[in-house]
């Protein structure tokens, strides 16, 4: 498995965990008396957004920097 394949891979995997996470703290602060602690939980994923930043913009550059590549070895 090469590593663009593993970035892609992790990125859709820490996508889908974080997008299950807004949920679950959207429903919890919906309740009539949510939890005092449940209004911290937005808190932890800026880990998780760190790392969907950085793989997200090595994806977005990944095409540009491919022609090159390929453009020189005549593909």
């Amino acid at each position: 498995m090469n590593t663009n394949h593993w970035i892609r891979q992790f990125h859709r995997w820490v996508a889908i965990a974080f997008t299950l996470s807004v949920i679950v703290t959207s429903v919890a602060l919906a309740q009539e008396e949510p939890v005092a602690w449940v209004s911290y939980l937005p808190l932890l994923p800026l880990l998780p957004l760190a790392l969907l930043a950085l793989t997200g913009l090595y994806l977005f550059a990944l095409p540009y920097f491919g022609k090159g590549r390929d453009a020189a070895s005549g593909h």
